[in-house]
């Protein structure tokens, strides 16, 4: 069963600069592999993600239109950075700076998708959760998520074109 109730406790868990955190999913997110690293800082065993959407580590505060966004690059068939703070089974969370890529068959198709996830700067993070701040409050703004989703979508779009920049570039930027 997908948890769905989890409480942020507010206590950030961080890992080695070292380790990977890596998993991997099928075309529509399920989890088909999680690192022992994965397990180890979510909380939940491989057992409890296998199977499971990977939005099952989506905590409150990050916001919807992120997550479009990398699915959209992704099922385009090109690679995405983005800082995440996932949530944890026991409501602590975790910040990673994420490198997600489509997998390939060999007549190109997309067959999967490849997360490794990285110990982030603090200091872009800190950066980064501003913005994020401005586009779940946008979501929340509206009765229907998929409004709202749309509405910060815009609002992360301007953001962009503001800064003469493509996501990857804003990420790197900060």
């Amino acid at each position: 069963m997908i948890q769905t109730s989890i409480t942020p406790t507010g206590h950030e868990r961080t890992f080695a600069e070292s380790e990977i955190i890596v998993s991997k999913t099928d075309l529509k997110g399920v989890i088909t592999y999680a690192n022992h690293v994965f397990t180890r800082i979510s909380g939940f065993t491989e057992a409890e993600l296998l199977g499971r959407p990977h939005n099952i580590i989506r905590h409150p505060d990050m916001p919807r239109c992120v997550f479009k966004l990398l699915w959209d690059v992704i099922a385009e068939g090109q690679e995405i950075f983005a800082y995440v703070v996932n949530l944890c089974k026991n409501g602590d969370h975790y910040w990673v700076l994420a490198h997600v890529t489509p997998s390939f068959d060999n007549s190109g198709n997309i067959i999967s998708y490849h997360s490794s996830r990285r110990k982030p700067d603090p200091e872009k993070v800190a950066k980064v959760i501003p913005l994020y701040k401005q586009l779940i409050e946008c979501e929340a703004s509206y009765p229907d998520w998929r409004e709202g989703m749309q509405a910060s979508t815009d609002l992360m779009r301007q953001v962009l074109r503001d800064a003469g920049m493509q996501y990857d570039e804003f990420v790197f930027s900060l």
